[in-house]
């Protein structure tokens, strides 16, 4: 029996160009694609890196500068960080200065920026997904650093992957999943909301990544994905308010051995998608909370003399430095001489807030007569809804099992009630 399936041009062209699932090119910094050419956001330079134990390189690679137009990453400080495209003549203001792009242009990415006057500074930093999603524009809730880190890596991607994300939103993890698979694999994403499309097509083509990044305007939990992408994808990312609606098409789109991730705020969806993951052949399925725990580091003046009065500049005390001195006691700045100055650690005392859970699944090829046993395992248990309604019908006998009875005179009244007409 044989069957013919025609794929899109479009498609056809990544699926038959990109190689085996995780295999990679030996040496991705030789192909003309990897040049600046290839977009700022997944820069490579053009020379070859790759040495062995025994050699050095010839020369060491050229250094990145910034260009008119070049997206550039203003680094002001701890935790501030803008987006900013470098023009010819225009001025960037913040609350260091006034900074001239002028001076940005033909400087080294990381270099850190002067005002004129000599005062403020700022730090022009190169432009990276993880830098894009802590200053890009919200269109959306989106995911952050420690989330789209796992997600890559549990999804297994390399380059040549074909992935379908649905929910585009402000295009936070886009831009990982395109350096993932670049440069011979490709991003599908997919965005119910029409303005958010466009912004994304606008977004994705500034940033470089265009050539691996197609945006297309569609309802997935209404309308499934596209029959066409049957069978091509070799992960599928689902944000979506209803991800177990979407399992289904998941899998047809999945090859055998295909990873889905769906990311959800609340455990009450997990749980319909697990569900559904395990109708439809998903195997080694497991849910994640990432919630991280930062540690702040601080130097301070230690006093090391427990036994002398505290001073105020240890942050250690309340006790106050100003009293009258007793006799036989040592002076504050006898003390102070004593503290010593050191770098110290301590944890938050506020922890990274819940995101959403992350649920992960592997599509495992269907064995020989596996719907028969489904069909014969659902006749004998019930799962799901089935089991959530059975709990309730016998929650609701015990209950009436364990209504008192009415005493004696309870009994009496009830009589009364019935000739009291």
């Amino acid at each position: 029996m044989s069957c013919t399936i025609t794929i899109p041009p479009p498609i056809a062209a990544v699926v038959a160009s990109r190689p085996r699932r995780r295999t990679a090119p030996t040496d991705l910094a030789r192909t003309s694609d990897m040049s600046h050419a290839r977009g700022p956001m997944l820069f490579c330079c053009e020379t070859s890196t790759t040495t062995t134990s025994d050699e050095r390189p010839d020369q060491p690679p050229a250094p990145r500068c910034v260009r008119d137009g070049d997206l550039v990453v203003v680094v002001e400080g701890f935790n501030s960080a803008v987006g900013v495209r470098a023009r010819a003549g225009a001025v960037f203001s913040s609350k260091h200065g006034a900074f001239h792009h002028d001076d940005w242009i033909g400087r080294e990415f990381g270099t850190r920026v002067h005002q004129r006057d000599g005062r403020g500074f700022v730090w022009v930093c190169a432009p990276t997904p993880e830098l894009w999603t802590k200053v890009l524009e919200h269109r959306t809730q989106i995911l952050y650093a420690p989330d789209i880190a796992l997600v890559c890596a549990e999804m297994e991607l390399a380059p040549g992957s074909v992935v379908l994300e649905s929910g585009t939103g402000s295009g936070s993890l886009t831009h990982s999943l395109a350096r993932c698979v670049a440069p011979t694999g490709h991003v599908w994403t997919y965005e119910f909301n029409e303005t958010r499309v466009n912004a994304a097509k606008e977004e994705f083509e500034d940033n470089g990544i265009s050539k691996y990044v197609t945006v297309t305007h569609r309802d997935i939990q209404r309308d499934g994905f596209p029959e066409e992408m049957a069978g091509c994808a070799d992960a599928v990312f689902l944000d979506l308010p209803g991800p177990h609606q979407c399992v289904e098409s998941a899998a047809r789109t999945l090859r055998p051995d295909g990873v889905l991730c769906t990311f959800s705020p609340c455990i009450e969806q997990v749980q319909k998608t697990i569900l559904e993951m395990k109708r439809h052949g998903f195997a080694d399925v497991k849910t994640v909370e990432l919630l991280g725990r930062e540690y702040d580091v601080e130097g301070k003046c230690l006093q090391m003399d427990l036994s002398a009065p505290l001073s105020k500049t240890t942050k250690i005390g309340w006790r106050k430095d100003h009293k009258r001195q007793r006799d036989g006691e040592e002076s504050v700045e006898e003390v102070e001489d004593k503290r010593v100055g050191a770098v110290i650690t301590f944890p938050r005392q506020r922890l990274q807030s819940h995101t959403a859970y992350l649920t992960f699944a592997r599509l495992v090829p269907e064995p020989e007569g596996w719907k028969k046993t489904l069909a014969a395992r659902s006749k004998k248990s019930v799962i799901g809804e089935d089991v959530l309604k059975r709990a309730a019908d016998l929650l609701a006998k015990r209950r009436a099992k364990s209504k008192p009875q009415p005493t004696a005179t309870q009994k009496v009244l009830q009589d009364l009630g019935e000739y009291s007409d």
